[in-house]
């Protein structure tokens, strides 16, 4: 999903994942940073450790953050941190990751369900069974036919930019347009209130993990609003919505018909959650850094800004309160091949040489903060191992672009760049590489909470657009195929395929990978079709990021999680000392 993934997965865990492709996350250490496949090292706490000890409960947490949510109904939400936030605090899902730092966080375990599903017909029928005793927030109880009815809202065209996990796996969905008219889809079946049954097209191995995604938690009809679900989904996590003024307010109070005996992975330790909204620049940034009064019970979200990073390394104190952890995730330069220029293989090799991806981790906050990627696939799915098939210099080359352009008889060439506001640095970065190779290149802006939706509209998409992709759980299968599979382009809500890349002979062997039961057959097949898709160039590889996550002083049981991109765990954080919090 967009920049979503987990960052590391424990090779006894690849291990038991058809077509997943795992790299150990380091343990937790005492030292002050953590050191990558490539050797970097990541400023500020220790990658798996947790800041702050022990929360006790009570008190009010304040998350700031620059931007709204894209979606909060659970069948759209699937950007980061808005899924960790989601599915940590107002809904719950079948399976879920566990709450620890380190590579145990990449591990999952049952959620609603009272196991991990289990598998018939060869891998192509899941079954999951409800726990007992699960309620929402009025007290009524949750039914498996709650999660079928999201699972087939998931597929309602209205309902964008939700993952389509759903769509590419279950039978008989082609044509399906969702619920709302009153027709169901045959291949989910609940014989009883706790029974969930799931027929697939074809054997998926993983499906246990694809039930971490929010697609699968529940909505009861009588609760359903369409569009307008994305401003109050109905709570059968551990908080429900007080208060919901769009841009700049969210509150969450407690669920009393939350159970914490029915649910082994949230805490729930805060009485209140409040995300203040709209903040500008680097207002968050300065507030969690200085801690002063209630500022102490803070946290970020998404993360901080790179370009805060300078304030806090000198400072000790502070930067014992800062995570950088590894995110397992690709950002990319998205060339559109649906229209000129980049429709020609020539002008997208140009630009492969064009791009200067040191200047990208420079702007990113410099080496400790990211690592120039080469390939698409990121070494947490490659063990490690860091594909590089053009070995084009990390700066670039811009007079082979040149040459590369002048055949191509594109020398005066003139593109627009899209990038989300946070990015504007970036973006200018990269109007200023491309320029040495005669490109020239105007930036415009979107807002955070439009940006998604602004370039899944793929009749108005940019020629330019720099995202990532990070994989919903530990196998390229959740990696590739999104980025890079014509058959998942939607002219609304467009998710992950920003390029619009249709190429027969890369679905064709997309198709052939996901018919392999060998793991290993399976995992060579992946990274070889990861250095061939390279060579196509539908995006530039820009770098490997880490998540600068910064907390107030008042602040504990903070950690990254690898489930959910290294982003703070919302299953657990909660306060020193909640007297010092304040409302």
């Amino acid at each position: 999903m967009n920049r979503r993934t987990h960052a590391a997965l424990a090779a006894a865990l690849a291990a038991t994942l058809t077509l997943g492709l795992g790299a150990c996350k380091n343990d937790k250490s005492d030292t002050a940073g953590d050191t990558t496949a490539a050797g970097t090292k990541g400023p500020g706490a220790a990658a798996g450790s947790i800041v702050g000890g022990s929360p006790v409960k009570g008190g009010t947490l304040t998350v700031l953050t620059n931007q709204d949510f894209a979606h909060l109904d659970p069948a759209r939400n699937w950007v980061l941190p808005h899924m960790d936030f989601g599915t940590r605090l107002i809904y719950r899902t079948l399976v879920t990751f566990k709450s620890e730092p380190g590579s145990a966080g990449s591990e999952i375990v049952p959620d609603l369900a009272t196991d991990l599903g289990k598998s018939s017909d060869g891998g192509k029928t899941w079954t999951f069974t409800l726990r007992d005793g699960l309620t929402y927030e009025d007290g009524s109880p949750i039914k498996s036919a709650d999660v079928k009815y999201n699972v087939e809202r998931s597929f309602a065209p209205d309902l964008t930019g939700g993952p389509d996990y759903a769509i590419q796996y279950l039978a008989g969905g082609e044509n399906y347009k969702g619920p709302l008219n009153g027709e169901h889809l045959p291949s989910i079946e609940t014989p009883d209130d706790k029974t969930i049954v799931f027929h697939l097209k074809r054997p998926v191995a993983e499906f246990s993990y694809t039930a971490t995604l929010p697609t699968f938690s529940p909505v009861p009809q009588s609760q359903d609003k369409g569009t307008q679900y994305d401003s109050r989904p109905f709570s059968s996590g551990p908080y429900k919505i007080a208060s919901y003024d769009r841009g700049k307010q969210l509150v969450l109070v407690r669920n009393t018909n939350w159970d914490q005996a029915s649910d082994t992975v949230r805490k729930a330790y805060p009485d209140k959650i409040v995300v203040t909204q709209g903040l500008k620049g680097g207002q968050a940034d300065d507030r969690v850094i200085a801690s002063d009064g209630a500022d102490a019970s803070t946290i970020e979200m998404p993360w901080m800004q790179h370009e805060s990073v300078s304030k806090v390394l000198p400072k000790a104190d502070v930067k014992a309160r800062m995570v950088a952890e590894q995110t397992g995730c690709t950002d990319m330069l998205y060339l559109n091949t649906a229209k000129a220029p980049f429709d020609d293989p020539k002008v997208r090799e140009a630009m492969m040489y064009a791009v200067d991806r040191e200047a990208q981790v420079t702007a990113f906050g410099g080496p400790a903060m990211a690592d120039v990627a080469t390939s698409f696939l990121p070494p947490s799915l490659t063990a490690g191992a860091k594909a590089d098939p053009l070995k084009i210099p990390a700066a670039g080359d811009p007079e082979k672009a040149k040459d590369l352009l002048k055949a191509a008889g594109k020398t005066d060439l003139k593109v627009s760049l899209l990038v989300s506001i946070g990015d504007k640095s970036r973006g200018e970065a990269l109007q200023q590489s491309l320029a040495k190779a005669g490109v020239q290149v105007t930036v415009n802006t979107v807002d955070a909470s439009a940006f998604s939706d602004t370039v899944g509209d793929t009749r108005n998409a940019p020629e330019l657009t720099i995202n990532g992709w990070c994989p919903d759980y530990p196998s390229a299968a959740t990696f590739l195929p999104f980025l890079f599979d014509g058959r998942t382009i939607k002219e609304k809500g467009n998710q992950g395929n920003y390029s619009q890349f249709r190429d027969q002979a890369t679905m064709d062997r997309m198709d052939q990978i996901a018919a392999m039961t060998d793991l290993a057959e399976a995992n060579a097949a992946w990274k070889q079709l990861d250095e061939d898709l390279v060579k196509k160039a539908p995006a530039v590889p820009l770098m490997w990021q880490r998540r600068p996550l910064l907390v107030g002083t008042n602040v504990a049981g903070a950690f990254g999680n690898s489930g959910y991109a290294g982003m703070i765990d919302m299953a657990v954080v909660g306060l020193k000392d909640p007297a010092k919090s304040q409302d």
